[in-house]
């Protein structure tokens, strides 16, 4: 039996940078006039059922067909503000820069349309870039969002880094644990989960620190001679 996680490299100046700017931006006090907000986005397999399931008896659990039918692929974003209890979840068809983008121009006009700034955590996906605004609008509308974006990427190697990957976490046992044939009925399964989720101020409560990683992942840290 195999264990499979993502592993960083040994005295990697690099990814410790990265890291530590990170756990930087997680150990600033809340500022409502400034939110961190992290992203990331996972595929997902739409998923319907060749036979209908048995009728369910009292007592009983739900009997499936090991069989089931494909019924295409999606993406999923999540943008997470956990020191305010907040979450926003959408589903798209693809994974493209202009998704992103569409997505980051929704979180900048809708959720955050007041806000100077804001701070955006998440992995370094080629997608994930200014460019992708450039690409996607007009050059006064990307500059214009893209003004508005301190952006801190997490390391290669280190996804456990970025909150938005508990939330993705969170979010697969309790609403993908069966399977979802329709894109649009997926779409409202993840809007009630957020809007539930949201209603119960549901967060991460972080407590690694830079201090931390200096010793329990001290292997990562390039070493000196005394």
């Amino acid at each position: 039996m195999n264990e499979y996680w993502c592993i960083p490299p040994k005295e990697n100046a690099e990814f410790v940078a990265c890291m530590e700017d990170i756990l930087h931006i997680y150990s600033l006090p809340y500022n409502k006039n400034l939110p961190v907000v992290c992203m990331d986005e996972k595929p997902y397999q739409l998923l319907g059922e060749a036979r209908e399931p048995l009728e369910i008896k009292p007592g009983d659990v739900k009997k499936l067909d090991s069989e089931y039918i494909r019924c295409g692929t999606c993406s999923i974003f999540v943008f997470t503000e956990t020191l305010a209890d907040y979450r926003h979840v959408s589903v798209r068809r693809q994974r493209t820069r202009q998704d992103w983008a569409e997505e980051i121009r929704y979180l900048l006009t809708e959720v955050y349309p007041d806000y100077e700034k804001i701070i955006l955590v998440m992995d370094n996906l080629n997608t994930h870039t200014k460019a992708s605004l450039y690409q996607s609008f007009p050059a006064p509308e990307a500059a214009a969002l893209a003004n508005r974006l301190e952006i801190h990427y997490t390391p290669k190697h280190g996804s456990w880094l970025n909150i938005a990957e508990i939330e993705l976490n969170a979010m697969t046992r309790q609403c993908l644990d069966r399977r979802i044939d329709d894109i649009q009925k997926l779409s409202e399964e993840l809007s009630a989960w957020e809007s539930r989720r949201n209603r119960n101020r549901r967060s991460v409560n972080w407590h690694f620190t830079a201090e931390d990683a200096r010793t329990k992942l001290r292997s990562l840290y390039p070493k000196f001679d005394s």
